[in-house]
């Protein structure tokens, strides 16, 4: 039994090495890559050397993949000869890394090795990588680049790269490991409205009619840069306008502070309205903050209008000039108008003069004239008056004095056959008067009349 054991172990010690292909497998060339999405195959170089009989030699593996050569290969005994194995990726292979190929050598007796290749395989989109330097706001030209990341040769590439800056086509080749350069023009007018920070860049690689989409990192500088400018326009209504724009790449929040005094406030508008108002003193201080962002303006309209100063300057100028003339003045004449319904139809008014003494007058004369289409109805109430010229159309009235205070009033009647639309227009009344050795004179108001048409039927009694 102990024999038999020890046959047994023999054979099993001896038989490998007589059934084993006395052959030595050396590679030459490493760093393969197999590029998925193009199904390329790799190659390598082996330098098999023959230490046993003149023999063919087949290679095979047990995954199905493609392997060249395909026939048998002689080699001479004690010959050493260089062979390219070239291995094809299955369609549906899906592992991405690197991969450990085992395939098989075999003689005419069927004896056989099992060696290894090791290999990459990876996608075309991760055998790339592209950047860009740093954009200068005030620079007009960067440099982007792409970097071939493996060992295998691209020999004809299209490319379009492209961010919020720029847009570019290329075409080159790339070698293994090779980093390509260009400079790209840029127009300053395209981004003068993003901001400062970190963007992506996208190239859109084109290779033997397989695309992929490859993303990397553009800096844009930070830079300040606010443009200021004011106008000034108009006399009476005075207009300025001051306008920040933000010509930088980041967000800026200016301060803007406008100073008026306690008037010319009372006449000033904003647009837009102001953030802060402060008084100190006889200024008022506006201030705005507002955030712009790069490209935003801001505008701010400050609109002082002196025309409704100057108005209301002239009335109290005239109310104060008609006020010390009226204080002045020794005989005060007022005249009002008011309609009268006459029986026959014809128009009628009823003029009324008021005089009043506001001190001692003597030989006080007057005189009022009649407007052209009228005639005089020759009944009067109060004061009777001294003289009718109806080819002059003049009537006066004669008062020997006044007393400082005396009031007289005086009224007669007018009328017209022709019947009278719209505005009505009375002339105003003289009176001359002694006052102190001195003669005088003073007018009073122009009084109107206003006659509208009736729209309804009149009904007679």
């Amino acid at each position: 039994m102990k024999k038999a054991f020890i046959l047994l172990l023999t054979l099993l010690l001896v038989l490998p090495g007589i059934f084993a292909i006395n052959i030595d497998v050396k590679r030459t060339s490493t760093g393969q890559v197999m590029i998925a999405d193009l199904n390329n195959p790799v190659t390598f170089d082996l330098e098999i050397t023959n230490s046993g009989d003149t023999d063919d030699f087949e290679f095979y593996n047990l995954l199905a993949f493609d392997m060249q050569p395909t026939e048998l290969t002689r080699i001479e005994k004690d010959q050493t000869k260089t062979i390219e194995l070239t291995i094809t990726s299955l369609k549906d292979f899906t592992y991405r890394g690197f991969y450990t190929f085992s395939y098989f050598i075999r003689d005419s007796n069927d004896n056989e090795v099992q060696e290894q290749l090791i290999f990459k395989i990876t996608d075309l989109k991760n055998s790339f990588l592209i950047g860009s330097g740093e954009i200068d706001p005030n620079s007009n030209t960067i440099e982007i680049f792409i970097q071939n990341k493996e060992n295998f040769n691209f020999s004809q590439i299209s490319a379009k790269f492209s961010s919020v800056f720029f847009d570019v086509e290329k075409e080159f080749e790339l070698s293994p490991k090779e980093k390509k350069v260009f400079g790209i023009q840029l127009n300053k007018e395209d981004f003068n409205k993003i901001l400062a920070g970190f963007y992506t860049i996208e190239a859109e690689i084109n290779v033997q009619g397989k695309k992929a989409i490859i993303e990397g990192v553009v800096k844009f500088n930070e830079e300040e840069l606010i443009e200021t400018t004011k106008e000034n326009s108009g006399f009476f209504i005075n207009t300025k306008t001051i306008t920040k724009k933000n010509n930088g790449n980041v967000a800026v929040q200016p301060e803007i502070i406008f100073k008026k005094n306690i008037i010319s406030r009372l006449f000033t508008t904003f647009n837009p309205e102001p953030e802060l108002v402060e008084r100190q003193g006889t200024k008022i201080y506006y201030t705005w903050n507002l955030n712009l962002l790069p490209g935003e303006t801001l505008e701010i309209k400050i609109k002082t209008n002196w025309f409704f100063p100057f108005l209301g300057i002239i009335l109290i100028i005239a109310i104060v000039l008609f006020a010390k003339k009226y204080s002045t003045s020794d005989l005060v004449l007022r005249k009002k108008v008011s309609f009268v319904k006459a029986k026959g139809g014809e128009f009628a008014l009823k003029v009324s003069l008021f005089v009043k003494a506001r001190k001692y007058v003597e030989r006080v004369n007057i005189i009022d004239r009649l407007p052209p289409l009228v005639k005089i109805y020759e009944k009067f109430g109060g004061e009777q008056p001294t003289r009718i010229s109806k080819e002059n159309k003049r009537i006066e009235w004669n008062f020997g004095k006044l007393e400082s205070g005396e009031v007289r009033m005086i009224s007669y009647i007018i009328y017209s056959k022709i019947g009278v639309l719209g505005k009505f227009a009375l002339p105003s009344a003289l009176s001359i008067y002694e006052r102190e050795g001195k003669i005088k004179e003073t007018r009073s108001n122009q009084a109107f009349f206003v006659a509208e048409q009736r729209k309804g039927e009149v009904e007679e009694e």
